[in-house]
């Protein structure tokens, strides 16, 4: 790793490799059971990239969510910590909004079977202040019920369903 100074700002360069470019989680329900996985990708212009494809889930509308601590105790996973806030309010109605870790309702079918794909440029993998791999880690949680995009904390998305820890990918 190099820093130096350029036109009065810190910058720091790190080696390809030190820098992660994939990362992934498990979900597993409360009772351990295995539903699928999140892989998260960096893209060449920043934003990260983060791709569901999960089954076994009850259907209908469900709050996704990343949260603070890289942790997935069942039954009711509050190992995982809050949502990752970042200074921010909770939702994308709220003025202060949204946290990092905030995305849109996902709707599983009828078939309990999810799969959907976002972009965000509010987290990254292992640089910054809303870092991904950072020293305790994240996680990926899915919940009951639909976020209501403006209740702080959590925009009464209901209980844990799923949960996944966010590791970098080998």
């Amino acid at each position: 790793m190099r820093r130096f100074l350029a036109a009065a700002c810190l910058v720091t360069l790190f080696p390809l490799s030190a820098v992660a470019q994939e990362a992934s989680a498990k979900m597993v329900g409360p009772d351990g059971k295995e539903l699928g996985a999140v892989a998260i990708t960096q893209t060449k212009s920043g934003m990260l990239s983060i791709s569901v494809d999960m089954n076994g889930l009850p259907p209908g509308v469900h709050g996704f969510h990343i949260h603070t601590t890289g942790k997935c105790e069942g039954p009711t996973f509050e190992s995982a910590g809050g949502h990752l806030a970042g200074g921010k309010a909770h939702g994308v109605n709220a003025e202060n909004g949204p946290h990092p870790g905030d995305f849109p309702n996902v709707n599983v079918a009828p078939d309990g079977t999810l799969k959907v794909e976002f972009f965000t440029d509010r987290l990254s993998l292992g640089e910054g202040e809303n870092a991904l791999l950072d020293a305790d880690g994240a996680s990926v949680m899915l919940h009951e019920g639909p976020d209501d995009y403006a209740t702080d904390p959590s925009g009464h998305s209901g209980g844990r369903i799923a949960c996944g820890v966010i590791a970098q990918a080998t």
